[in-house]
């Protein structure tokens, strides 16, 4: 932890660093890629749509020994014609959702599941939903998602600036698409459960993005006074000064979240549970990836094409080449200097061979005429 954290300080004062920026175009690969392969997922095997949105009967049976491949025969041969799923729950008992059932053919259907299950009749919870109430799920789920896009936008236009909010934008249909197209590559129900997951990842998502958009929102400030660093530089910093505290927030988040999918979902066998972690883990996960990623190298592209950021990276670079030209002149002074000062050496040795004597001459002279005053005593 202790290396983490030293880590993370680097990062943050720009010691080390990783080019997000410069390496964009990998990223943008791998998230079209990524999303390629959610639609065709969902667009070739669609979604699983739960008894909520489909509508039929839910029967709960108590503990049974009948396995659940033997149940789903059964149930096949009670309800023939209709959609139906067995789940098995915790403590042996078992979850039948059969689509399309109303109210008259539940009561035979109940009867003929519990003689194949052994299981008494009575005991055998019967659940009916109708498709209309599946309907105002589905549009209500809808009519908040769109309120809250409306309002994310509003509100990042606002606290930073329209291009963010834009970018931000891109990063949570990113995470929706994903997920979603997961839901339909795993084969999960949509439930409730799901919608419920879904409108949660959207804070997630925002979560990390923010974050970086506030330190880019900080050291992006007068930015065109200096010629030090382009605004991709200096995103690229801000994602690096946020890298750590991302990941260490995305694993405490994505931790809990595990437990309810492989524990809750996988050994206790609860499927609300399935639903709504599924949901939270990938779109938690899609959320950290798209924040680093997607969203921060998209608002420095959208910047990049501002004639003022324009003027910035020119000035950057031919400051950049004024000093790579002085630091090269210098070099090849310091390179030539040896030389120069062997030459300088050698001439003024000739020089002192030559005017050494003269001057010793004239002392003489001068020595000389000192003597006739003596003979003046």
């Amino acid at each position: 932890m202790s290396k983490l954290g030293n880590l993370g300080a680097r990062l943050y004062r720009g010691e080390v660093g990783y080019d997000f920026i410069g390496k964009r175009k990998i990223w943008y690969g791998v998230s079209i890629l990524i999303t390629i392969t959610a639609i065709v997922g969902l667009a070739v095997r669609g979604l699983h749509m739960g008894i909520e949105f489909s509508g039929g009967a839910v029967f709960t049976t108590p503990k049974t020994s009948v396995s659940t491949a033997e149940a789903q025969h059964h149930v096949e041969s009670a309800a023939p014609g209709h959609q139906a799923t067995v789940q098995q729950l915790g403590g042996g008992a078992l979850r039948i959702q059969i689509s399309g059932l109303d109210t008259k053919q539940s009561l035979p259907v109940q009867e003929e599941l519990a003689k194949d299950l052994k299981v008494p009749a009575k005991d055998v919870n019967t659940q009916l939903v109708g498709p209309s109430w599946g309907e105002q799920i589905a549009d209500k789920a809808w009519l908040g998602l769109g309120i809250f896009m409306v309002l994310v936008v509003l509100y990042l236009a606002v606290a930073f600036e329209l291009r963010m909010a834009v970018a931000a934008l891109v990063a949570l249909i990113h995470d929706l698409t994903i997920t979603v197209g997961v839901y339909a590559l795993v084969g999960f129900e949509v439930t409730p459960g799901t919608v419920i997951g879904l409108l949660t990842i959207l804070g997630y998502s925002l979560y990390d993005t923010v974050v970086v958009f506030d330190s880019l929102k900080e050291a992006s400030k007068d930015i065109t006074k200096q010629s030090r660093f382009t605004y991709s530089e200096i995103a690229n910093r801000s994602i690096n000064g946020t890298l750590v505290r991302s990941i260490n927030t995305t694993v405490v988040a994505l931790l809990p979240v595990a437990g309810l999918l492989f524990v809750g979902g996988g050994v206790l066998g609860a499927g609300m549970l399935n639903d709504i972690s599924l949901a939270l883990f990938v779109g938690l996960a899609a959320g950290a990836y798209s924040s680093i990623f997607i969203a921060t190298p998209l608002v420095a592209d959208l910047k990049n094409s501002e004639p003022q950021m324009k003027a910035l990276a020119q000035r950057v670079a031919a400051k950049r080449a004024s000093a790579a030209a002085k630091e090269a002149a210098r070099q090849e002074g310091t390179d030539g200097g040896p030389d120069d000062d062997a030459e300088s050496d050698a001439e003024g040795a000739e020089g002192a061979a030559v005017v050494g004597p003269r001057s010793q001459s004239a002392s003489s002279r001068n020595r000389g005429r000192g003597g006739p005053s003596g003979r003046r005593r």
